[in-house]
Order: C-alpha cells, then sequence, then structure tokens
C-alpha cells in the first residue's frame, strides 16, 4: 500500500495495492501487519457503515473525552472527506485538510484522535465505511459547524443545498467546542 501525508500531520492518505483483471478486483482493506510495518499500529472496536443521498452532509465530529481514530473509505458512490485539526497545542489547530474518496479511487482516509470529522456525499446512494478505535459515546460526542467561518472549509456542494441531521445543523463553532489539550 501506499501512505500519503497530508499538509496536517496526522491524517494520511491510504491507497491500496490493487489486483484487477476482467473480472473485478481484488485489495485488503485492512491488514493489521501490513499497516504496523507502515507505521499505523492501530487498534479498532467498531465498525461503522452509512449510506446517503447525495448533498447529505454528515459531520463534523469527535468525541471528547473518549476521542474515535477513523480509517474510512466509501466503497459505492464518491464524497468529499474533510479532517480538521481540534488539538490547541498544534500549529495547526483549526486548519482542515480534505480530499475526494470514491468507490472508483478506493483511497481510505486515517483520520487520528484529536480531529473533527465529516463528509458530504456527491452522489446518490454513497456508502462510507468507518473503522474506530474507540466505541460510540454519546455523552462524549460534539459537533463542529460544518460553516464556520474560522476554518473555513470548501466543500464542494455543486449547487446544493447540504442535507444535515438535527444536531449538525447546530454545531458549534471553533471557539465554543471543548477542543483537545
Amino acid at each position: 500500500m501506499n501512505v500519503i501525508e497530508t499538509a496536517i500531520p496526522g491524517p494520511l492518505i491510504i491507497e491500496p495495492r490493487i489486483f484487477g483483471d476482467d473480472r473485478g478486483f481484488f485489495y485488503e482493506s485492512w491488514n493489521a501487519t501490513a499497516f504496523k510495518a507502515a507505521g499505523l499500529d492501530l487498534h479498532f472496536v467498531q465498525d461503522n457503515h452509512s449510506k446517503s443521498a447525495r448533498g447529505v452532509l454528515r459531520g463534523l465530529h469527535f468525541q471528547n473525552p473518549n476521542p474515535q481514530g477513523k480509517l474510512v473509505r466509501v466503497t459505492a458512490g464518491r464524497v468529499w472527506d474533510v479532517a480538521v485539526d481540534l488539538r490547541k497545542s498544534s500549529p495547526h489547530f483549526g486548519k482542515w485538510v480534505g480530499l475526494e474518496l470514491s468507490a472508483a479511487n478506493k483511497r481510505m482516509f486515517w483520520v487520528p484522535e484529536g480531529f473533527a470529522h465529516g463528509f458530504v456525499a456527491l452522489e446518490d446512494g454513497t456508502e462510507f465505511l468507518y473503522k474506530c478505535t474507540a466505541t460510540y459515546d454519546p455523552s462524549a460526542e460534539q459537533s463542529l459547524m460544518w460553516n464556520d467561518p474560522a476554518v473555513g472549509i470548501e466543500w464542494p456542494l455543486e449547487g446544493l443545498e447540504p442535507q444535515l441531521s438535527g444536531k449538525d445543523a447546530v454545531g458549534k463553532t471553533l471557539d465554543e467546542i471543548e477542543a483537545f489539550a
């Protein structure tokens, strides 16, 4: 696999080795030994799977305390995926990185603890998978406002008004959240 660093230390783009022929393809989406050899000694405790219509925006979510690291990928459709650095001690606090994940490009994105995470579905029927390093803890969940001007994420909404959940519609600003040390 190929591991690509992003503009912010921590989040990583992972390109798996694809074996394909006229019958289709095969790749390992998770192999603890291979990831450890690449410097990612991860232990996952929960898998999540979501399906979204075009324009559904999920996030920007994080847990503090009990943070989750997330290894994410798309198995149908495509998304614009974003991680925001919420570590107050980081020189990149409040900065974001984003990339397109799709069933076609088969890329994965590692979003470590200390980051908010979210995505917008760019196609109907988009299916998104998460491997998480900690279980979901509703008492620790927070939502950073998806369009906080202090963060300035450039969402490729393609003329759409994003569809938000109730909790995401009332996300907090960077100044209001409980950031990490």
